[in-house]
């Protein structure tokens, strides 16, 4: 239930509108909903601003299904990540407004108002990393962020992000995504004077060590103001380069 539903409510019981039995069925599964397999925190979204993300790797297609629809009784956003095409098919069945975004392997739903979220760039070093990327641009987006992207402009080509700097230095935070050697982060670090959430992929031949390269060069990372999230978490880096622009903005 976001602030705004809350607000309703409660003044919905103050005009008589609505019983203090009724709201008290209502808040009854604040904070937490137990599903039997699961235990939907209902009250993140007072307390963070967004609802509980659903990591979908590993559940039951019906399990999933049931916790999105649960979520949706009391939130109008939904966030779902890694979910596969069959498990997509059956969360669209259930909820027909639902948005597959099948590169990022997110489940959107956004039924409330556009929030005025700054504006954060996405970067990938090339196009196999452009999977993780659009999870983090998916889920900027929802949270509450303005973003553009900007893919394949790793460093084995540097002009390719030289062009673009300036349309860089307008964002409130980048996101890099990049596999190999991971040093596109290094990189716009040192260009540009932004917070800078560097992303690991696992895309890399047999000594990048599945992405472990890549993390290492990151966190070794010479230039100031870059931070690192783990392996392949676009959702991480997405999320927290929102929380970023919403504090710019």
């Amino acid at each position: 239930m976001d602030e705004n539903r809350l607000r309703q409510l409660l003044s919905e019981v103050r005009t008589g509108k609505l019983s203090e039995e009724d709201a008290l069925s209502r808040l009854r599964t604040l904070p937490v909903e137990d599903l039997g397999f699961a235990r939907i925190d209902h009250h993140r979204q007072l307390r963070l601003g967004f609802p509980e993300v659903v990591f979908c790797s590993g559940k039951e297609v019906e399990d999933a299904c049931q916790i999105a629809a649960q979520i949706l009784e009391k939130s109008d956003k939904l966030l779902m990540t890694r979910a596969s095409p069959e498990l997509a098919r059956a969360v669209l069945e259930r909820i027909p407004d639902a948005v597959y975004e099948e590169r990022a392997r997110c489940i959107c739903v956004d039924r409330g108002e556009k929030l005025a979220g700054g504006l954060i760039a996405v970067l990938s070093a090339g196009t196999s990393d452009i999977p993780v990327a659009e999870e983090a641009r998916v889920t900027a987006s929802i949270v509450g962020a303005r973003v553009e992207h900007r893919y394949d402009v790793g460093v084995a080509g540097l002009h390719r992000l030289i062009g673009e700097l300036d349309s860089l230095r307008d964002a409130s935070a980048i996101v890099v995504v990049a596999g190999m050697e991971g040093a596109l982060a290094s990189v716009v670090g040192g260009l540009v004077s932004k917070p800078v959430i560097a992303v690991p992929t696992s895309i890399g031949y047999g000594a990048s060590f599945g992405g472990l390269a890549a993390l290492l060069a990151m966190l070794n990372s010479c230039a100031p103001g870059v931070s690192v999230v783990n392996i392949d978490n676009g959702f991480g880096a997405g999320y927290l380069a929102a929380m970023i622009s919403k504090g710019a903005s």
